[in-house]
């Protein structure tokens, strides 16, 4: 669900070719894996109901394997340009103008933050292990303290994360590897198979639906390479190959690190841990290991939030620059230099998104994706092939349309599995940014308020 900037020169002049499957697919996992699994296996464990929650990123990765195959149709014919921006551009503009464009950037008004807000509540909840008798408030003032500090580094112009990422995946790595090795050590068969009685009844298919939420969130990334189609070398292969292999390659990461997790407690403990890594190594390898691995996750959970609201803050910026989106979102800091609006806008969205728990947020967020970006994208992959048959596909989708069926029905079920709080306020959300087009489109003239312009931005490359 990340994005980038804009078409501004679709032939993606001044980029090399030079990434190739390996480390197309190497870029995809690092977005992918972050603190996410270290506080969604006590939430997947308790809506699954017990051991059987390995399902859960099991179905999570058919998902985004099917939805993946959608992201590397549309990335390898447009690619490096903004996403799902162009694609939804590009696709609607024939009956509603610049609405669906409008409409996902809106959202990722609400989604990135949001994003951001559970990497927020993870780290208060690791700190947890150091504090255990954090209070309601104290706990949300730390949690607002820590947004404010974000904005505030963020608040200037930095050039690049690249460094801050790097460091982020070997953290990330050292305390993934840390867990499962410290779960591995004193390991108990019978704990993480030990379904319970009635695991696969009549309520299975209720936990699936949660659970599926929940593997979703932790699959988020999958669709990096897309974003870089001018930078890969035979985008028609690269594509498809690094989104499909970064999928599988982090379910089994997962299903590793949830499977040692299961073998060490009960369940039933499991689902009720706030910091199940640290009780996981305290449990094999004594408080020093777990404060170790703890003060890893927490590091870790900061610089996540860090590099994803800096990138994300300037979505709405590229938008706004190619008028598809209010004028004041594409002000830059007089000073500094950067997108000062947004970045106020989304740390606000992001300190109200930590008053939430967490399954609810998670939940929050990917409903508000579900409708604007992964059901709308495999609409623009139909339209376009009907729209634009000649328009150069380097890869089109395997066993068509197929794995768009399986994502379209895949992505319903989230949907309607979601807590009833969640579709409530994102479809507020997305009615809100109707209104909102409305009166930006009057003001700027265009539809509703005037003809549709048809610009086949790539097709007239071809």
């Amino acid at each position: 669900m990340q994005a980038s900037e804009p078409a501004r020169t679709a032939e993606g002049a001044g980029f090399h070719r030079s990434i190739g499957l390996f480390s197309g697919t190497a870029i995809n996992m690092t977005q992918m894996c972050g603190i996410g699994p270290f506080i969604t296996i006590p939430i997947m464990v308790a809506v699954m109901g017990g051991p059987q929650a390995i399902i859960g990123w099991i179905a999570g990765a058919i998902l985004a394997v099917a939805d993946g195959m959608v992201w590397a149709e549309l990335g390898a014919a447009m690619p490096g340009s903004g996403g799902t921006y162009v694609y939804l551009r590009e696709a609607f503009q024939y009956r509603s103008g610049k609405l669906m464009p409008f409409l996902f950037i809106w959202t990722i008004l609400l989604v990135i933050p949001l994003t951001m807000s559970t990497g927020i509540i993870g780290m208060v909840e690791y700190l947890g292990y150091f504090f255990p008798h954090l209070g309601w408030s104290a706990t949300h003032l730390i949690s607002v303290i820590a947004t404010v500090v974000v904005v505030f580094l963020l608040y200037r112009r930095i050039e690049s994360i690249r460094l801050i990422t790097v460091a982020l995946w070997v953290i990330m790595l050292l305390a993934v590897v840390g867990v499962s090795a410290a779960g591995f050590s004193d390991f108990h068969a019978e704990l993480a198979f030990g379904f319970p009685p009635g695991a696969f009844g009549s309520q299975f298919f209720v936990g699936l639906g949660a659970g599926l939420i929940i593997g979703v969130y932790d699959y988020m990334g999958y669709s990096t390479t897309a974003y870089m189609g001018d930078e890969l070398r035979d985008p028609g292969r690269t594509m498809p190959g690094s989104i499909i292999i970064s999928v599988i390659a982090m379910m089994f990461v997962y299903l590793v690190l949830n499977i040692s997790v299961l073998g060490v407690a009960p369940w039933e403990v499991i689902a009720k841990s706030k910091s199940v890594a640290s009780l996981v190594v305290e449990h094999s390898w004594g408080h020093a290991a777990a404060s170790v691995v703890t003060i890893l996750i927490i590091v870790t959970a900061f610089a996540s939030v860090f590099a994803g609201l800096l990138g994300g803050s300037r979505v709405p910026y590229y938008a706004a620059q190619d008028k598809v989106f209010p004028a004041m979102f594409g002000r830059l800091h007089v000073k500094h230099g950067f997108p000062h609006v947004a970045l106020l806008a989304m740390g606000a969205v992001m300190v109200a998104g930590t008053f939430f728990d967490l399954a609810e947020v998670i939940n929050m967020l990917v409903t508000a994706v579900v409708i604007v970006q992964s059901l709308a994208q495999i609409v623009a992959l139909v339209v376009l092939r009907k729209r634009q048959p000649g328009l150069a596909r380097p890869y089109r989708q395997w066993l068509y349309p197929l794995p768009c069926l399986i994502a379209a029905a895949g992505w319903i079920y989230v949907y309607f599995s979601a807590s009833t709080l969640s579709i409530i306020l994102s479809g507020a959300w997305i009615a809100a940014g109707l209104v909102v087009f409305l009166a930006w489109a009057k003001v700027n003239r265009s539809w509703p308020f005037a003809p549709v312009e048809i610009r086949e931005t790539y097709l007239g490359n071809n």
